[in-house]
This record gives C-alpha cells, structure tokens and sequence, in this order.
C-alpha cells in the first residue's frame, strides 16, 4: 500500500515537471510570470465552481484558467496597460474564488489543498488528468517549437514569415491554463509559476540553445519535483512549499555556472 501510495505521488510530480519544464522557458523568455500569477489564481475560482456544481475539480479548473487566459489575450493592446489587466484579472479572480468557496454550502473544501498542494492525496484518476494535460502541453510545444521560438526571439522575423507572433502568444496561453489545471493538486495556485519559473531560471545559465535550456529546465523540474516528494516525506513539511524550495536550491547551484558564462562573453 505504501509503495502504491509513493508511486502516485511520484508520477504526479514527474507528470507536472515534464509539462512545467519547457512551457517554463517560454514564461521566462516572455516574462510571463505575472499572467502565470494570473491564470493559477483564477484556479481557485474553478475549485470553487466545480465543487459547487458536483463536478470533477481537474474540468472546472481549466476551464476558469482557459477563460483567464482568453480574457487576457483580447483585452491586451486595447488601451489598458497589460500589467493593469493581469493586476484586475488576478486579483478579481482570486477574491472571486475565496468568496465562492465561502458560499459554497453544504461543500466542505480544503482550500489549503488547492492554494499549496498536497501530492499525496492524488488518485489514479488524477494521474490521468496529470499525465494527459502533459502530453498534450509538450506535444503541442514539439509540434509549434519553430514558431514559437521565432514568435518569441524575433516577432520581425515570426512576421517576414508568416507568423502571426499575437497567435502564438495565444498558444502559449492557453498551454499555460493547462499546466495550471496540471499542477493544481501538486504545487497548488500559489506556486505554480514558481514550478514554471525557477527550474527555467536555473538551466538558463548552462544552456547554450534554445533546445538545450528546455531540457535542462524538464530535467529540473523533474529532479525538484521528486525531489521535493521525498524532503516532504523525510521532513513532514508540505509537498508544494518542498518542491519550490528544492528548485530554489538548484537555482542557487546553478549561478556559478552563470557567473561563469558572463565571464567568458
């Protein structure tokens, strides 16, 4: 039984960080971390909307995210500065949600699980939910990488090619509402954009392709997230804080390495 429950546990948090990983390099790139903040606090809005409705957590979560993200996108470049959009949007949202959660009767809800994490309590039908938005998230990445890569680097270039840069924005965004929707029940709302963040921070500094940081950063991931499962275990210290705190110290490995690249350009 014990081994059962490990195995989940592992496989949830390895399922996160193969989709966290790569996405989160495009987060980097674009500066994103503020829609990433966005998008996981508009998830708790979704926990709250499921919950009261009877169903599942996983479709109501990524359905709050996907209408965040939509919601972005339109109102971007419409007047309003985007960091004044992503500040009404996310904060809106989260209120809307702990609100939701308070008027949600008859529903008792963890809301500790959804804001931090809890890997531990996953079932194989989460696993499910896990593994299928991640293999959707990287291969949708595999599938559009040159045109998002160009989108990003050289919205110029993306254009002489006939890439419409605003459409692969869009991609991105809603492959970043289905990390969220993934990473719910392992890191939590709060720290989401951490997962998608820190491990693409920390390959940064060794990389010396776009390809070669994307797996420095899935390997990252991978080795924060179990590794985060196993301190939690040792330490008895909550899951998602354990991850964050594991790719914190990855990052902090990883600036010599940086400090050296500089040095030889």
């Amino acid at each position: 039984m014990l081994d059962d429950f490990m195995i989940r546990a592992g496989l949830a948090a390895l399922g996160t960080a193969l989709a966290a990983g790569p996405l989160g390099c495009f987060v980097v790139w674009r500066r994103m971390a503020y829609f990433g903040d966005a998008t996981s606090h508009a998830a708790i809005l979704g926990v709250a909307l499921a919950l009261g409705q009877g169903l599942a957590v996983f479709p109501g979560v990524l359905g709050t995210a996907l209408a965040m993200a939509l919601a972005v996108h339109a109102l971007s470049g419409r007047g309003l500065a985007h960091d004044t959009v992503l500040g009404v949007l996310s904060h809106g949202a989260l209120a809307a949600g702990l609100v939701a959660v308070a008027l949600t009767g008859g529903v008792r809800v963890d809301l500790e699980l959804y804001l931090f994490g809890d890997v531990l309590t996953v079932t194989r039908g989460d696993l499910a939910w896990i593994w299928g938005g991640a293999a959707l998230v990287v291969g949708v990445l595999v599938w559009r990488w040159r045109r998002l890569l160009t989108a990003t680097l050289s919205p110029d270039l993306a254009h002489a090619s006939g890439i419409a840069p605003r459409r692969e924005a869009l991609v991105l965004t809603l492959l970043l509402s289905a990390v969220v929707a993934v990473a719910i029940k392992v890191v939590g709302a709060l720290l989401i954009t951490a997962l998608l963040v820190i491990p693409a921070a920390a390959a940064r500094g060794a990389a010396r392709t776009p390809e070669t940081m994307a797996l420095l950063a899935l390997a990252a991931a991978a080795v924060s997230a179990l590794g985060g499962v196993q301190v939690a275990l040792w330490l008895d210290t909550p899951v998602g804080p354990s991850i964050v705190c594991v790719a914190v110290m990855l990052f902090a490995g990883s600036l010599p390495l940086r400090v050296l690249g500089a040095a030889r350009g």
